[in-house]
């Protein structure tokens, strides 16, 4: 009987931990999605151009790991934030190609973050309703994503749309299912570490709007 109550209560501890990890997640996810939109808005009004573009997108790798390296101490909620906010100052760039390239850019925007919002929180919720164990499909999902990532880069010196159209409808899957397999890792467990899960999840959810606005661009688009 003593067995079976100790059995219990780490039971008990473990989903706690996990309630706990799973909030604390949401609350900094919210958090650094609205700082990184605050930051991609200031992008519109003043660009990057060019070097200075690449050199950000380089200074946003080294805040990555930075709060990699970090993630068990309070400077990583510093780092988390910086990251996150130098991402969406790179968006800058890109939103503006939509809002002064398109005569519905700001639609497009607009039904790509509700697309956004809607997958993720599907996504979210068939696995917190389920608790499915979706750690199987992690290895498939990393092939996938940097078959993808290679293809966008030769693509670049191929530029032909309708690649970049089977593109993004691949990632746009792959984010979704990526989407499930890092909430599943929280749930399941496999991932304690609030701050770690925050960058997972932020990683997956901008990946995901990306490639809805290029398709949507591609799609409904009404070039001026």
């Amino acid at each position: 009987m003593q067995f079976d109550q100790i059995i219990v209560r780490k039971d008990t501890a473990s989903l706690l931990a996990t309630h706990s990890v799973l909030r604390n997640t949401y609350l900094l996810l919210s958090l650094t999605l609205l700082f990184s939109a605050g930051t991609a808005y200031y992008g519109m009004l003043h660009p990057l151009q060019g070097g200075m573009l690449f050199v950000t997108f380089l200074v946003g790798f080294g805040l990555l790991f930075a709060t990699i390296a970090l993630r068990n101490s309070a400077m990583g909620l510093a780092c988390i934030f910086a990251f996150t906010g130098c991402m969406g100052y790179t968006m800058g760039p890109m939103l503006n190609m939509f809002i002064h390239g398109y005569t519905n850019g700001g639609s497009l925007i607009l039904t790509a973050l509700a697309g956004t919002g809607g997958i993720f929180f599907a996504s979210s919720a068939y696995i917190l309703v389920t608790r499915r164990d979706m750690s199987h499909m992690g290895k498939a999902l990393i092939i996938g994503l940097v078959v993808c990532i290679v293809a966008g880069l030769a693509n670049l010196f191929f530029k032909i749309p309708a690649i970049q159209l089977a593109i993004s409808s691949v990632m746009i899957f792959i984010s979704g299912a990526l989407l499930m397999y890092d909430t599943s890792r929280i749930i399941n467990n496999g991932e304690t570490n609030y701050i770690m899960a925050t960058i997972s999840l932020y990683l997956d959810i901008l990946m995901l709007f990306q490639n809805l606005l290029i398709l949507l661009g591609a799609l409904s688009g009404n070039r001026r």
